[in-house]
């Protein structure tokens, strides 16, 4: 008894919480939010599936041209189309009810693979994949900026962190599955399964989408045009560290990102087929799905600036000594390390965007955010193939992690706010 004052049971005080779940996935989003937990779900079994397509399309333009040159032209194909509309597409995404737009987008993209699943079964053509794959980024574009406009409304705004932890854990089990599973297909059946089964996905997501409630933009919307687009650059200027989300990225994906070499390192270094390109693809996946499994403590981090540039650092030195090894499972370890890096930096990196940026310009923020994450690793496929082409693919890989490093060193120096941003007081 305390003096003064009533008896305490101190029998009836919440035991503290373990280690593990202090460190474990925060799942609450999936809990708390029906409209979430779907969202989630669909989305995580369809990203599995277009990863089967994202694999078997430079797969399938390797063994027809064997040129890493040629694979890394699928990077340039779908740039332009993924730039334009997904700056187009984000002012769409501001005009007119997201679900609406997500469920035209993902019916043309499930269209798409149908394509795919058919030529593959009748006579590939090289031309054909090229187009495929150039639509199929214009139309990922424009579904990319409504989904993550769509996210905030999901969940509470104290919950972003361990939303975006989520959807980590499934668009990182999606590159990990998907280009296994497309080794295994395209290995034993043929391209024509990797692509059909991806077809097949499409439901998934059709079905979490069309479940959700009509999401218009808050305010009303704007018309969107040329105008839109340009107001949602306009909000970047005076916000630095948003804008040093968008440039970090961009410096780790055009210079730290290998994959276009892939099929010519597992032939020439390791010896191996497209198993081996497989298990290259989906190393980093498996980092990242391994540290968001133990994303928990990622809420407790208030200057998620610094942690986005030592992730960045981590990632780039991990790409570097990636090309100095010919032991198979030191190379599927080191890319392993370098995923699980650009997952912290992914985390951080969302929860800076949505939290800094008001709901009626998240679809164009997003545009601007997909063109960096989807369209950086495209240059960095021109970027890997194009130096490998003239030196090799050790000084392609080798060089390529090394600029990462040096680049985010002096980001970090132009822009020293970043490091300093605190999450419980963030750039309004």
């Amino acid at each position: 008894m305390t003096a003064g004052g009533p008896a305490v049971d101190e029998s009836a005080a919440p035991a503290p919480p373990s280690r593990w779940r202090r460190i474990a996935a925060d799942v609450t989003p999936l809990r708390e939010s029906h409209d979430y937990r779907r969202w989630w779900f669909g989305y995580s079994v369809s990203f599995t599936g277009t990863q089967l397509t994202q694999f078997a399309i430079p797969v399938q333009v390797y063994v027809l041209t064997k040129s890493s040159f040629d694979v890394g032209l699928v990077g340039l194909v779908v740039f332009v189309p993924l730039v334009t509309m997904g700056l187009v597409g984000g002012a769409i995404a501001d005009a007119v009810d997201r679900r609406r737009l997500t469920l035209i987008t993902g019916t043309a993209l499930m269209v798409l693979s149908v394509v795919l699943t058919v030529q593959a079964a009748v006579g590939a053509k090289l031309w054909l994949l090229y187009v495929v794959a150039g639509v199929q980024g214009a139309f990922s574009a424009v579904d990319s900026s409504a989904r993550g406009a769509i996210l905030p409304r999901l969940v509470r705004r104290e919950m972003l962190p361990a939303a975006n932890a989520l959807g980590q854990l499934g668009f990182n089990t999606g590159l990990s599955v998907g280009p296994l599973l497309g080794g295994l297909l395209v290995g034993t059946l043929g391209f024509e399964w990797a692509y059909g089964l991806d077809t097949v996905t499409f439901l998934a997501v059709l079905y979490g989408v069309w479940r959700l409630p009509p999401m218009p933009p808050e305010g009303g919307g704007s018309r969107a045009g040329v105008a839109s687009v340009l107001e949602g650059l306009r909000f970047l200027g005076p916000r630095k560290n948003v804008l040093m989300t968008f440039l970090v990225d961009i410096n780790a994906m055009v210079f730290g990102m290998p994959r276009a070499l892939f099929p010519a390192i597992a032939a020439t270094w390791f010896h191996g087929g497209a198993g081996t390109v497989g298990l290259l693809a989906a190393a980093p996946p498996i980092g990242a799905l391994l540290g968001a499994a133990t994303s928990g403590w990622t809420g407790r981090v208030r200057r998620q600036g610094f942690a986005v540039l030592v992730s960045v650092a981590v990632w780039g030195g991990s790409i570097a000594l990636f090309g100095f090894t010919r032991t198979l499972w030191v190379a599927l370890l080191l890319l392993a390390v370098a995923g699980a890096a650009d997952m912290v930096s992914a985390i951080f990196r969302n929860t800076i965007l949505q939290v800094s940026t008001p709901d009626a310009l998240r679809g164009r923020l997003q545009g601007v955010f997909i063109v960096v994450v989807t369209g950086g690793p495209r240059l960095g496929d021109v970027e890997a193939g194009s130096v490998a082409a003239a030196y090799g693919s050790q000084v392609s890989v080798v060089s390529g992690g090394l600029a990462c490093v040096a680049g985010v060193a002096l980001l970090a120096a132009m822009f020293p706010t970043f490091a300093k941003y605190d999450a419980e007081s963030p750039e309004p």
